[in-house]
């Protein structure tokens, strides 16, 4: 009887750990199920193969007019090296 309950310990610990990528797998899940990847859908499949896109689906994005804006933009693609004030009093204490 021990030998039984240790050799079934055994197995327990041998057993392979799933991931959470392989939980969902075609297989395992309901007929019909698509996982896709975490976005919706912009139309629909036709029955001959082809598919539908849907304007209401669509993404509609409002950037408001920045002709006369004072700003300017908090990332530059062409960055330049500048020093801080406490790295120039840290220099200078040297």
């Amino acid at each position: 009887m021990p030998v039984g309950l240790i050799l079934g310990l055994g197995r327990s610990f041998r057993r392979k750990r799933t991931s959470s990528l392989d939980i969902l797998t075609s297989k395992r899940v309901p007929r019909g199920f698509y996982k896709g990847k975490n976005c919706k859908p912009t139309g629909f499949h036709t029955r001959k193969g082809g598919y539908v896109i849907m304007q209401e689906k669509l993404p509609n994005y409002v950037v408001p007019d920045l002709t006369d804006f004072k700003l300017k933009p908090y990332v530059s693609q062409c960055p330049r090296e500048t020093t801080s004030a406490s790295t120039e009093a840290k220099e200078s204490a040297k």
